[in-house]
């Protein structure tokens, strides 16, 4: 393979399968983290918070054993190599959560319900992509710099340091999701979450091979959805100049994948926003989306499922900091600017 095609183009077509994958179960498995926030906060039902408990437990009991056997080094991983913050950790995913309550979906949701036809979502993804691309390489990076400089990490900081193993957590964490007998009835939601748990993990079991294979360094990688949407639209403008990545696969793929599911299900239709105020919120959301995801290294996706699996101090952090923003941001929503009830 690596005499026809160039690295970045293998790369790209491993998350073109792991995107695929995350786009269907959109669609056809309801995997949605704001979703599973409402749900949970505003419906009585954690069912869907234990879909992400499924996918975390697969994604850190496969991670784990491509540890055991070789095939992967953690390390290599941005999410390890990297000295890491707190305090970006908690301000970004605050920031991010924020932003996602606003414009109704996390930059992997927005991908999917595009997929579907939700011209409202074109917007978000693109704001978002100049979000993350503003604070990457922009007017922010500067700032970004000052505050956390990225530096190479003096130990990984991960718990696996600590001597902890993915295959216990990823089993306790599997058990907890499956306590529940109403979720253990539905099986449509284990069985995405499984593909979801799967498809992290064919992105550091791909990526890692390459690396290896390619006489050219190729970056260790699975899915996230925060500067891979400015990859994708900077890809699309300057193909010429650029190469194609992981990341601008998974993306392409979860857009293919959630406009297969969305055909299937018969719900693929075009809608606009007819809601001026609503457009608005949902740039504002889509922007705060972009530069959150950059401060605190990742989205809900990067962290919540990427950056778990291997078990990063930044992933628990991070997704309580998402979650605590997006609870500010939905009651704000609902009940107005006031937190008095």
């Amino acid at each position: 393979m690596l005499d026809t095609l160039e690295p970045g183009t293998i790369a790209a077509l491993i998350g073109l399968f792991g995107g695929l994958l995350l786009g269907l179960a959109a669609r056809l498995g309801r995997f949605c983290s704001m979703g599973a926030i409402e749900d949970a906060l505003y419906q009585g039902s954690d069912l869907r918070a234990r879909q992400w408990g499924i996918a975390i437990g697969v994604a850190l009991i496969g991670t784990g054993a491509m540890i055991s056997l070789g095939l992967f080094d953690p390390t290599m991983t941005s999410y390890l190599s990297m000295k890491w913050y707190p305090l970006a950790s908690i301000a970004g995913g605050v920031m991010f959560g924020y932003g996602m309550a606003l414009a109704g979906n996390c930059g992997f949701g927005a991908l999917a319900r595009l997929g579907g036809g939700d011209l409202r979502n074109f917007v978000i993804v693109t704001v978002m992509g100049l979000g993350t691309y503003v604070t990457l390489n922009g007017p922010l990076a500067a700032l970004r710099v000052a505050l956390f400089p990225p530096v190479p990490a003096s130990a990984p900081p991960t718990f696996m340091s600590w001597g902890l193993s993915p295959y216990i957590i990823g089993a306790l964490v599997l058990a907890g999701s499956l306590s529940s007998k109403a979720f253990r009835a539905d099986g449509k939601l284990i069985l995405w979450g499984v593909l979801v748990g799967l498809a992290v993990v064919s992105g550091w079991a791909g990526t890692a091979w390459l690396s290896q294979a390619a006489f050219e360094a190729e970056p260790v990688s699975s899915h996230t959805f925060a500067a891979p949407i400015g990859d994708t639209m900077f890809y699309l403008m300057t193909s010429t100049a650029s190469s194609l990545n992981f990341g601008v696969g998974s993306v392409t793929g979860v857009i293919i994948g959630a406009a297969i599911g969305s055909t299937i299900k018969g719900h693929f239709r075009w809608e606009a926003c007819e809601d001026p105020r609503e457009l608005k919120r949902q740039i504002l959301g889509a922007a705060l989306m972009g530069i959150g995801a950059v401060v605190s290294f990742g989205c809900t996706v990067g962290q919540g499922l990427s950056a778990m699996s291997v078990l990063a101090y930044a992933a628990p952090v991070t997704v309580a900091s998402i979650v605590a923003g997006a609870a500010i941001g939905l009651r704000q929503l609902i009940y107005g600017i006031s937190f008095a009830r």
